[in-house]
């Protein structure tokens, strides 16, 4: 099982590992990967070392965040790295708490979690990097989005993941970076009490941390969208689905 996870805008600063190395990242045998990460920190740091409003401008960064960001930016290959699955903060990071998770668990998280990155493609929960910024919509000087830029190279690697089941909880707008052929995917919507059904979106993303809490801290071998639902269903999580073999789930949450 792979669980693929959105970045988050927030992102801890410092960090105790050495300098960033993209040689010593998930999927770096791939060349594309590695050449276009490459490039894009290269352009990425040499728009934020320069004047300060047009960086701000292209990384949509208000006026009392683009100080702090720009720097970190400009400082990609000298910055200090700490691992991703605690480089990113906020509210699916919260959820998640990897930090509470016993070592199984933690280990279990290790192998399975990958988060999808404008910067990275795809990264690692234990890979190091530093704090950046950068979105998926975000426009560097090369031209060209970032997700046509992303096409070829994610394509590539995710072909490695081949039958294996991967869940994908990464927004729309990572997801459209390196689509996954076959994934799951889930919506998570609250069912009111005359049956009705609402999307949720502002704790979206908290849900979806604790899904993946429950997916990592499950002992079972999760293979299938069965087992998957089995294993989120022991830990209180209802995820609906048209059949069997449904890839599209619906977590829902009943109101009362």
């Amino acid at each position: 099982m792979r669980i693929l996870l959105p970045p988050s805008e927030t992102k801890s600063f410092g960090g105790s590992g050495a300098p960033l190395d993209v040689e010593a990242m998930h999927f770096a045998e791939h060349h594309g990967m590695t050449s276009l990460r490459r490039d894009l920190i290269s352009e990425l740091s040499a728009l934020c070392a320069g004047p300060a409003a047009p960086a701000a401008k292209a990384l949509g960064l208000s006026e009392k965040q683009a100080p702090a960001e720009l720097e970190a930016n400009a400082e990609l290959l000298s910055a200090p790295t700490a691992p991703a699955i605690t480089r990113y903060t906020g509210v699916l990071y919260d959820a998640l708490d990897f930090g509470s998770l016993t070592k199984a668990r933690k280990d279990r998280a290790r192998s399975t979690i990958l988060v999808g990155s404008a910067l990275f493609g795809l990264v690692g929960a234990d890979d190091q990097i530093p704090h950046y910024r950068l979105s998926a919509s975000s426009s560097l000087p090369k031209g060209g989005t970032l997700r046509s830029r992303w096409a070829g190279p994610l394509t590539e690697a995710v072909a490695d993941f081949g039958e294996e089941l991967v869940v994908d909880l990464r927004s729309g707008g990572y997801r459209a970076l390196g689509p996954v052929p076959g994934a799951v995917t889930v919506d998570v919507v609250s069912v009111l009490p005359d049956g009705s059904r609402k999307v949720i979106t502002h704790f979206n993303k908290n849900y979806k941390g604790a899904l993946t809490r429950a997916l990592v801290s499950s002992r079972a071998n999760i293979d299938d969208v069965k087992s998957l639902r089995r294993a989120a269903s022991k830990a209180g999580i209802d995820l609906a689905a048209e059949g069997d073999n449904a890839r599209a789930l619906t977590m829902l949450l009943h109101e009362q």
